[in-house]
């Protein structure tokens, strides 16, 4: 396959040029255009690597569709990955939550559900994209390290992050913003709420600090990178370094980004946070971090299409140093390193032929082709 009249970006530039595939790889990369009758043209659009997605937990809506229905779990799982796709991501870490703030929420029912569709449909080559397992362990939840410990011994695990979503402390530093979300997601009366912020207190007052402690020594003994989430402090990143984790997702504060991205982690902010110009959350905005040049990485979150557009939309503003190849490596070759995966995420030869042909209209980015291993998957 060849892909000519294309803006190629590259890892520290962009070229005019043309791009050859053979057998799944990316053989060679030329500056100018070639006219041969089967080369496709890109029409001057934007050629990038195809997109790498450490953390999203898109799957889950697709497994429960409306309070009460399950539905049946290759189907779902087939139509998250299409999703994934036309969004331009080739290699997805699908995050499943272990643990939860409610018991007996959807989000429990669906844990083995949504980790055996994963499975089975990567076994059966069911998928467009490579579709990786993301531990998302929720520390402050009793079953969590049993949970955690079964999982490991059932399916391979390529990411693990560590997280406590209790009130007063992390992504809910503000007791406010946590009223707001949790009674409005619950529907809670204002005693309910009350009630229920104390049990989450006292339960992550009892289990917080020992789980993240045995699931980190765990990963560690079996080499799978760690992620911190929602650190807040000086003090949260010093723990999350000494646990060795290597990504900082989602940090709330600037204090905990620059203090991540000076120890080395990876800061991982979410796509959505970009182009809504801040967090739903009320903590540190995105943009802000990529104007001090801390802002390591983008992640689709709960939207997967933000991404290409987050990727652009720090591009082309004027309030940071990030120019076309840094911003697009935030989606692609920087998620890939952070987690070891050197075979993907940049246009080189030699590399896996996951691409994205996109154009770009004023401010809109339009995805108009995605190849896999130099398959045409959209």
């Amino acid at each position: 396959m060849i892909l000519t009249n294309a803006n190629i970006v590259l890892s520290n530039e962009v070229i005019k040029g043309t791009l050859t595939v053979q057998k799944g790889l990316i053989e060679s990369i030329d500056h100018g255009h070639v006219t041969l009758p089967s080369a496709i043209d890109c029409q001057g659009g934007y050629l990038t690597p195809g997109m790498i997605e450490l953390h999203t937990d898109n799957m889950e809506k697709h497994f429960t569709p409306r309070p009460g229905v399950a539905w049946p779990g290759i189907s779902a799982f087939k139509v998250h990955d299409a999703q994934m796709v036309t969004a331009g991501i080739t290699t997805v870490f699908d995050a499943i939550s272990i643990g939860d703030v409610v018991q007996g929420s959807e989000r429990l029912k669906n844990l083995t559900r949504m980790v055996d569709a994963l499975s089975e449909t990567r076994a059966r080559k069911l998928t467009r994209a490579d579709h990786l397992l993301h531990l998302r362990c929720e520390v402050s939840h009793a079953d969590t390290l049993d949970m955690f410990n079964a999982l490991l011994e059932r399916t391979p695990v390529q990411l693990v992050s560590v997280m406590d979503h209790s009130p007063g402390q992390r992504q809910f530093a503000k007791i406010e913003k946590y009223r707001e979300y949790y009674q409005g997601k619950y529907k809670l009366s204002d005693t309910e709420m009350d009630d229920f912020i104390q049990r989450q207190t006292a339960s992550s007052q009892r289990f917080s600090h020992l789980f993240r402690k045995e699931i980190c020594r765990t990963c560690n003994e079996q080499s799978i990178p760690l992620a911190s989430h929602d650190d807040a402090t000086q003090a949260h990143v010093d723990e999350s370094h000494q646990y060795n984790m290597v990504i900082a997702e989602f940090p709330t504060t600037q204090e905990a980004a620059k203090a991540a991205h000076h120890k080395g982690m990876k800061v991982m902010m979410g796509a959505p946070n970009v182009v809504r110009g801040g967090s739903h959350s009320g903590n540190i905005a995105a943009h802000q971090l990529a104007s001090d040049g801390v802002l390591d990485i983008l992640s689709s979150d709960y939207y997967p299409a933000s991404l290409l557009d987050a990727a652009f939309h720090v591009a082309l503003r004027n309030d940071n140093t990030y120019d076309i190849p840094e911003a697009i490596s935030m989606v692609s070759q920087k998620p890939a390193d952070a987690v070891g995966l050197m075979d993907r995420g940049r246009i080189q030869a030699g590399c896996k032929a996951d691409l994205v042909w996109s154009s770009l209209t004023n401010d809109h980015v339009h995805i108009e082709h995605v190849w896999k291993d130099g398959n045409r998957v959209f």
